[in-house]
């Protein structure tokens, strides 16, 4: 009686992954779950591409005087992003066949490794005037520039000589700098929320902002670091390969997970607007 009580769990157990294994299988086989989920990833990154430029022309209506100002140019940042990845997604036929592996797909990812952290010192100095927010400018420039360098050089090995051994390198490569970039948020966004938390005068607007950052810090730092296991995994085993037409679940999840929903967060976590410009010559009737 106990040992039958013990097999029937590990058979149902036995039979319920067999079940789902032939299920992502055959999901992964299916040309009408490949088109499905990757126009889903499409329409998802659209989305989020349309909310950041509706939002970048509510600030530009705004405070049209103050030109590009950081928060413009995060909106517009995502608005081209997310825009391209739209269309790499809705051409995923044409993006995950090219040969070599030079693709456009690489490209965003180095671009939102390599540049993220950065950008968020660029942003969130807007909340602390004290930081030195030209350094920052200097050192996110700089190292954008050192990252897609060594892009460029892993890019041409791989036309070259298209190996596993260079596609490996590449792969290594991506997981690190998105390690950096996870680190990057987590140094940054922890310094200027405890410089925050600091602050001797208590108020509505302290209490937002340490939210803001916090949330995004969080978000960023997490996003980051799951995209660093999974680009270094994927490195060293072949079933976790992303950006390939058999994959679409893996790509569904690492995508919705990394990309679409930290993004849609952020975009609302800073949806306020900026007050505005109050014109020296205006003077209320008393």
């Amino acid at each position: 009686m106990t040992d039958s009580s013990v097999v029937m769990p590990v058979e149902m157990a036995q039979i319920l992954a067999t079940e789902v294994t032939n299920w992502w299988e055959e999901v992964n086989e299916s040309t009408q779950w490949q088109d499905g989920i990757f126009f889903a990833l499409c329409g998802a990154y659209a989305l989020v591409s349309a909310i950041a430029l509706v939002q970048l022309v509510r600030i530009q209506m705004r405070v049209p005087e103050y030109g590009w100002t950081t928060q413009k140019v995060f909106h517009l940042m995502n608005f081209v992003v997310n825009g391209v990845r739209a269309v790499l997604f809705g051409f995923h036929h044409q993006v995950f066949l090219v040969h070599p592996k030079v693709n456009a797909g690489s490209l965003l990812d180095t671009i939102g490794s390599s540049g993220a952290p950065l950008f968020l010192g660029i942003h969130t100095a807007r909340f602390a005037r004290s930081l030195p927010t030209d350094k920052l400018r200097i050192t996110y420039i700089s190292v954008n520039v050192a990252v897609y360098l060594a892009q460029v050089v892993i890019w041409v090995f791989i036309w070259v000589n298209d190996n596993s051994t260079v596609e490996l390198v590449g792969k290594i490569f991506m997981s690190v700098v998105s390690f950096i970039a996870a680190l990057g948020f987590l140094l940054y966004g922890g310094r200027l929320f405890i410089m925050l938390r600091r602050f001797p005068i208590e108020s509505k607007g302290r209490r937002k902002k340490l939210h803001e950052v916090g949330s995004v810090t969080a978000i960023c730092f997490t996003c980051f670091l799951i995209r660093c296991i999974v680009v270094g995994v994927s490195a060293f085993d072949r079933d976790l390969t992303l950006d390939v037409l058999d994959h679409p679940v893996l790509n569904l999840i690492y995508y919705m997970v990394v990309e679409v929903l930290p993004s849609a967060l952020v975009l609302f976590i800073l949806r306020k607007l900026p007050p505005k410009r109050v014109s020296a010559q205006y003077h209320p009737i008393q």
